[in-house]
């Protein structure tokens, strides 16, 4: 058995002991390179997770493109959640289409329109819910664990991957030829809104291209900042 293979079989041990602890479960997709290796196990290995993405109205043409294959290709249906209309008119209103680049909390505002709200609206009536994150990404993402009590959204969160290095992500969608968003191959290795996301040049971080303008202390986009308790 390859190393790899190792890392999937814990990975199907962590998704089903989630499944049998915490049923029902949900995957919150983004459509990254992580989540590309979780959404084909998951229909792989036909876990119980449904699944679903978040279109904030300002994605790369890319992560539609690759939207539109992961509908074809697999059983697992994707459902797209979209932010408050009115309140992102709102917020145009007042801030300008672009706003997001005067402040940090102006940026942090628009995520929550566009990300967080839409987010506790698709985990609502669940009792767990999957993410892509690992722990090499950010900062930011050094102290999580693989499955922590979600306070803000009151629901169990677990990150299967969290140990993964971006070589062994890289090593499953290539041997398993999973689809994933064109954008990695022009050096966006994290991909978020399309006026928030940037290339980045080597040597730098891998979320460097996330909010740039950014300490990068402040780069996460309320999704995962919650207070959480983590499972002994």
């Amino acid at each position: 058995m390859t190393k790899l293979q190792k890392k999937v079989e814990q990975v199907v041990a962590i998704l089903n002991q989630t499944v049998r602890d915490y049923p029902p479960v949900t995957f919150a997709n983004s459509l990254g390179a992580e989540d590309m290796v979780l959404t084909d196990i998951i229909d792989r290995y036909h876990l119980d997770i449904d699944m679903f993405s978040l279109d904030t109205g300002r994605l790369p043409q890319e992560t539609y493109d690759l939207m539109q294959i992961v509908r074809e290709r697999y059983k697992t249906p994707l459902r797209i959640y979209f932010p408050n209309v009115k309140q992102i008119e709102a917020y145009v209103a007042q801030y300008g289409i672009n706003g997001f680049y005067e402040s940090v909390e102006l940026r942090k505002a628009c995520c929550h329109i566009r990300k967080v709200e839409p987010l506790r609206r698709a985990l609502q009536s669940k009792c767990a819910w999957i993410t892509g994150l690992r722990r090499e990404q950010a900062p930011s993402r050094l102290n999580l664990q693989v499955s922590i009590f979600d306070m803000d959204n009151q629901i169990q969160k677990v990150s299967p991957l969290l140990e993964w290095s971006n070589d062994e992500v890289w090593e499953y969608l290539k041997q398993y030829e999973v689809p994933y968003n064109k954008l990695h191959d022009r050096f966006y290795p994290s991909i978020g809104c399309a006026p928030c996301t940037r290339a980045i040049t080597p040597g730098e971080d891998i979320r460097s291209g996330r909010w740039w303008w950014e300490d990068p202390e402040t780069k996460e986009c309320g999704l995962h900042t919650g207070k959480a308790v983590p499972v002994k």
